[in-house]
């Protein structure tokens, strides 16, 4: 890994109100259940689309003032408990060398692919500071507006090898995969290069003022169990070794269809582990052992349902989160631009009024 920086910044603030989704990060009892959302600045919001039709992902996230205003939105409009960055996970990739573009409907679309080990030697190290030295100061304006935690964010490796090998979001992983098998010393090295990006990336973004950050592993799914142990589980333990000393919260995320790779990150250096919404809270629970908080994990696309059918399954994920300390309300993967804020609003109101009336009732009434 690279060298690490001595300076990493504070989990605490003096702007920050609302400190639920860091009780909760910290397994510790609050009068309600904290809730944010994945994707949640994004197309769902009118108002954000209308910034989309003057500029671009790369645009906004290149103009700290307007990717702070964009993160701050939906804490202004839905209530959430917590802020996360406005970014991309490809934006770092850009100072190792890595040509790509975000693609209206499609996604990242790397126009230099990785192919072979020449490839992968190639990369250069990140310098955050003089890579992007615009999200760090989106950091700073949030850490001085923001009232609520701002959770920064990195990109894990193995979902980023998937676009820089592909080239673009695949449906079957085939090159990156042949790539992991067939020239094992190659991927590693892949590996390697992206974790130390990785490293660096966040302890500069918790150095800025994030007060917790995110390893957002959202294709991992798509590896066995055992292909996960030997190929990628090593670089995120590193991940999280690297950045243990840092006091804020960190969290794993390991995407969609993960729940079988559970077992396997007991004895990660994370505090939070995301679920998606194919193992139940209680499942992940036990998979992962009782060192976590746990974050999901509603499905996105019962959004789409009537308020009361909404309400009915965030009930039962907060009746099994509540079980034990240590829950963070979400999706279980991101939110999608057909959702409605009308519902999204009304569901992080329902997710604080019927958790703070359950947590009173286990309680006594006594709320910390």
């Amino acid at each position: 890994m690279g060298k690490k920086k001595s300076c990493i910044g504070s989990e605490d603030s003096s702007m920050i109100q609302n400190d639920t989704f860091l009780k909760a990060c910290r397994k510790e009892r609050s009068a309600h259940v904290p809730v944010w959302y994945m994707r949640q600045a994004g197309r769902y919001d009118p108002e954000y689309r209308r910034i989309k039709e003057k500029y671009s992902l790369m645009e906004i996230c290149e103009i700290p003032e307007l990717a702070a205003e964009v993160t701050m939105m939906p804490v202004r409009k839905l209530g959430v408990d917590a802020a996360i960055l406005y970014s991309d996970i490809m934006n770092p990739t850009a100072g190792l060398g890595i040509d790509f573009e975000i693609v209206q409907n499609i996604g990242p679309v790397v126009h230099n692919p990785i192919r072979s080990r020449a490839d992968v030697e190639r990369l250069r190290p990140l310098d955050p500071e003089a890579d992007l030295p615009h999200v760090l100061k989106t950091i700073r304006i949030l850490d001085r507006e923001l009232t609520v935690p701002l959770i920064s964010f990195i990109g894990a490796p193995f979902t980023l090898a998937s676009y820089l090998i592909e080239g673009r979001p695949s449906k079957n992983y085939l090159k990156t995969k042949a790539l992991m098998y067939g020239e094992p010393e190659t991927w590693r090295l892949l590996m390697d290069k992206l974790g130390d990006m990785a490293v660096t990336y966040a302890r500069a973004q918790l150095a800025a003022g994030a007060k917790a950050v995110q390893l957002f592993d959202s294709w991992v799914g798509a590896l066995t169990p055992a292909d996960f142990r030997e190929y990628v589980l090593p670089t995120v333990r590193r991940i999280f070794a690297g950045l243990k000393d840092a006091p804020q919260p960190k969290i794993y995320y390991p995407g969609v269809s993960s729940g079988e790779l559970l077992g396997s990150l007991r004895e990660l250096d994370a505090d939070v582990i995301g679920l998606d919404w194919r193992v139940t809270i209680q499942d992940g629970r036990r998979r992962i052992g009782d060192r976590f908080a746990v974050q999901g994990n509603l499905d996105p696309t019962v959004l789409t349902a009537p308020m009361p059918v909404i309400e009915r399954y965030a009930k039962a994920i907060i009746d099994e989160g509540i079980e034990e300390p240590g829950f963070i309300f979400n999706l279980g993967h991101g939110l999608f631009p057909e959702a409605s804020l009308d519902k999204l609003k009304a569901l992080t109101e329902f997710v604080h009024a019927y958790s703070a009336e359950a947590l009173g009732a286990r309680t006594g009434g006594v709320r910390s």
